[in-house]
């Protein structure tokens, strides 16, 4: 296997702000120490091809509810690779659980954008079954997956990423 990306912490500093954007109700202390237990995405098997992140808090969402989480998390990756986020399959054939833009994208070069290149889920229990997703934190969420992609030979993108979500087609 090759190895191509590194999964890191983002500083507490970018985690404290983009946490409390979301979740104005926790003190700081609280969120150090949310920081503090945060877990790095890791696979489950050998033979598993997703990464498993992990929620960071306890919530629940009840059938059309959302929630945006900070990961907390960030992914240096080699160029020629991007990352994509998926819902925990078991998650999604339970209860629906879908991300609102279907499939995270994650570039090389969002790990040098403004916010750190902290990653984000934002969660939607699409259940038509009545069903309420409960995660406790530490409990995986979503799933990243490592492909390997190409560009076209008249390729001329010249441009760098200067900011986080929709920032290159500002």
């Amino acid at each position: 296997m090759k190895k191509i990306a590194k999964f890191e912490k983002v500083s507490l500093k970018q985690f404290k702000k983009d946490f409390l954007d979301s979740f104005s109700s926790y003190s700081e202390n609280e969120v150090e120490k949310i920081y503090e237990d945060l877990l790095i995405p890791k696979r489950a098997t050998k033979g598993s091809a997703g990464y498993d992140f992990y929620s960071p808090i306890d919530f629940s969402l009840a059938p059309g509810e959302t929630i945006k989480i900070p990961t907390g998390i960030r992914v240096r990756i080699n160029d020629g690779w991007v990352l994509a986020l998926y819902p925990r399959s078991g998650l999604g054939f339970k209860f629906r659980l879908q991300l609102n833009n279907t499939v995270g994208i994650i570039d090389s070069d969002y790990y040098n954008s403004d916010n750190e290149g902290h990653m984000f889920v934002k969660l939607t229990n699409d259940s038509n079954e009545n069903k309420t997703v409960e995660l406790k934190a530490g409990q995986g969420m979503v799933q990243g997956i490592f492909f390997e992609f190409g560009i076209t030979e008249d390729d001329d993108a010249n441009e760098e990423r200067n900011g986080g979500f929709g920032s290159t087609t500002k």
